[in-house]
């Protein structure tokens, strides 16, 4: 199914509910045409910063450790690449609630013990969480786009002097982001998606909003209706940029 057929599907359920007999839907809690609706939407909206920023900063934070994961894991020496894949196989293992309420109530605990006294909010609680969940993910994702280079290239490169670090900077990488940008992507619209699991913690993102408002204006079918649209257009929106990333990059080989 195209986009435009999911949102003129979307278009359809709307205009139905409002047109449908009392006590089925009640699409006056978000209609822009009235006060109280059009507050609501407003206060939903409000959520898509926070939603951002969370998921940016989360994103970015997971392929920095992602690189500094994957490239032991590369090395020939078993020892050096033993903690890398120990590293990626425990994270893996963990579902994400229950290492988003280890790092936001436990990990204020470990520091303590260890005499740093640092607090850690909502926020700040998601982006590490959501991070070192992800970075297992992004490690495979580098080590898989550099190892499907040819290791004439990396022959090449040591030919004509150049050491590893920049093999790796201007022969290795070069060509691997053009195959690893696609799953990166994936990983970042992962990321988006599953930063609705800060709400538990408190964090005031899309998801949190809506469970406040399902509170006061009773209304769960409406209001997380609306919730999925903005999820849609948010990884819609996202999904087209990284098209067009990629053709500007040229990672469709294909051609």
């Amino acid at each position: 199914m195209s986009t435009r057929n999911i949102l003129l599907f979307g278009c359809l359920i709307f205009v139905a509910g409002c047109s449908s007999a009392p006590g089925t839907w009640g699409w006056y809690v978000i209609d822009p045409r009235t006060t109280s609706g059009y507050n609501n939407i407003r206060f939903l909206l409000n959520g898509f910063g926070a939603t951002i920023l969370l998921s940016v900063i989360a994103a970015a934070m997971s392929m920095v450790i992602g690189m500094l994961v994957a490239l032991p894991g590369m090395s020939s020496n078993r020892w050096i690449r033993l903690p890398s894949r120990i590293y990626i196989e425990f994270v893996r293992a963990i579902p994400l609630l229950p290492m988003l309420f280890w790092v936001f109530y436990g990990l204020p605990v470990v520091l303590k013990s260890m005499g740093i006294n640092i607090s850690i909010d909502a926020f700040w609680g998601a982006i590490i969480t959501l991070a070192i969940s992800d970075s297992a993910f992004t490690a495979e994702i580098y080590r898989s786009g550099i190892q499907s280079i040819a290791k004439g290239q990396t022959e090449a490169a040591k030919t004509v002097g150049l050491n590893y670090r920049q093999t790796m900077r201007y022969v290795i990488l070069p060509q691997a982001i053009r195959r690893i940008l696609p799953p990166l992507a994936n990983q970042f619209i992962y990321i988006v998606k599953m930063s609705a699991f800060a709400s538990v913690i408190g964090m005031q993102e899309l998801t949190r909003r809506a469970n406040e408002l399902v509170v006061t204006e009773y209304r769960p079918l409406e209001i997380y209706t609306l919730l999925i649209l903005e999820y849609l257009v948010l990884v819609l929106i996202i999904s087209f940029f990284v098209r067009w990333l990629e053709r500007k990059m040229g990672s469709d080989e294909s051609r």
